[in-house]
């Protein structure tokens, strides 16, 4: 397995000197973050103010515990975003081997945190592996994981960054197990992704690596910004907001297939936050789209894969109108073309 591509969606003002205009003019489908974000409201001055304290931590943490049912024996800590977390990853294998196994398409950090240690080697036998990463549900065609995958190895990775939508599919209750760490975005389903705000989740010796120190105390003192602290809190205990915003984006991820079958593509999958979507060239797609001034994203291991994010409400009109003027840039490839890359 060689290293991974570090591709992203977002990327808008590349996207802005490609193809023109402001940055007021486009909208970015590119990402899969909930385009009505939680209301921030107001904060104290102390959340800018002062450093966080302990309290506001603790706050935060059993919002998060009670949200997510964190199992009584594992441990939650709260980080600056997920990404954090991500390229901390490897310094929890140490000494539980070398070899990790993060099957693909998937999002490509978790490779790429582990292949530049230069200590870890990527593999694509499972079976070989010590190490297993798994993006639950997967980025970009949102395939779910049982429960059973995360068994064998003495180190399993659970990235629950899209889980939010569907958390009856969530695995958090294996965090409870050794070797077992589960990890939570909360921008993505929040609709903050700015705010960068990320957890992790499992026993305390899982959290910990053998020879060093443990997560929590890699990530220092005041990981977590005092705004981030506040309005973390507040939305966690939000569950009507939550209900409402699964109802809305569920309607919204069939509506966008709706409009993008008409225009002739095939939906290989995804989540209720970016649908995934089979096309005869998605670069070209992509460029009609973004004569649209619309982003989207496509990924340098297919030439038939398109993403597409959800719009706000303000921005139906336009994908309706850019899908439906789309002629053969949307149009489904033959069957024998239409696949990612190899799993």
């Amino acid at each position: 397995m060689t290293g991974p591509d570090r591709d992203h969606g977002g990327g808008l003002d590349a996207a802005i000197a490609a193809h023109g205009g402001d940055r007021a003019d486009w909208i970015d489908l590119s990402t899969g973050i909930n385009p009505v974000p939680y209301p921030v409201g107001d904060l104290p001055a102390e959340a800018w103010t002062a450093l966080p304290d302990r309290d506001a931590l603790a706050r935060l943490v059993a919002a998060a515990r009670s949200f997510w049912r964190v199992p009584e024996a594992a441990q939650v800590i709260a980080a600056p975003g997920a990404s954090a977390l991500i390229a901390r990853m490897p310094l929890l294998a140490a000494g539980r081997g070398v070899a990790v196994h993060i099957p693909r398409p998937t999002y490509n950090e978790h490779a790429a945190a582990f292949a530049a240690t230069g200590r870890h080697r990527l593999t694509d036998d499972p079976d070989a592996a010590a190490v297993r990463v798994l993006v639950h549900p997967n980025n970009p065609d949102g395939r779910l994981w049982p429960a059973d995958a995360a068994a064998g190895p003495a180190l399993t990775v659970i990235d629950e960054s899209f889980c939010d939508v569907t958390p009856g599919h969530s695995h958090v209750g294996l965090a409870a197990r050794d070797g077992v760490l589960v990890l939570k975005s909360f921008g993505k389903f929040w609709g903050l992704a700015g705010l960068r705000l990320g957890f992790a989740i499992g026993r305390p010796g899982t959290l910990a690596p053998a020879d060093g120190p443990s997560m929590a105390e890699a990530l220092g003192p005041w990981a977590v910004a005092g705004p981030a602290l506040e309005i973390g809190a507040r939305a966690l205990a939000d569950r009507d907001w939550a209900d409402a915003a699964r109802a809305r984006l569920a309607g919204d991820a069939r509506r966008l297939d709706d409009l993008a079958t008409r225009a002739g593509a095939r939906v290989v999958g995804g989540t209720d936050l970016f649908r995934l979507y089979a096309v005869a060239d998605a670069a070209a797609a992509q460029a009609h789209l973004a004569r649209h001034r619309i982003w989207s994203r496509t990924f340098p291991y297919s030439a038939h894969w398109l993403r597409l994010g959800l719009p706000h409400p303000d921005g139906w009109d336009r994908v309706a109108a850019a899908l439906g003027t789309a002629g053969g840039a949307m149009r489904a490839p033959a069957a024998a073309a239409s696949g990612g890359p190899p799993a």
